[in-house]
């Protein structure tokens, strides 16, 4: 994400919190530059996570395991 977008999700958070708001398209595109950086976070450290080694006490070495999904109740 560019230094340019991540100002802009700071300038239209700065111009919520003004009386006037954010117009529908404002608040749009807030939205879409909000999802956008959490995908950019998300797959950042998915990929911190995935570079991740552990080294035992005995000195064997081994990558994290993904940990199953956890089932989500029905309701």
């Amino acid at each position: 994400m560019t230094q340019e977008k991540i100002a802009r999700i700071n300038e239209l958070a700065r111009k919520s919190k003004t009386p006037e708001g954010l117009t529908p398209a404002e608040k749009a595109e807030q939205q879409a530059l909000r999802q956008e950086y959490l995908e950019e976070v998300r797959r950042s450290f998915r990929d911190q996570l995935d570079h991740t080694v552990i080294q035992e006490p005995d000195g064997t070495r081994h990558r994290l395991a993904r940990s199953p999904k956890p089932k989500q109740p029905k309701s």
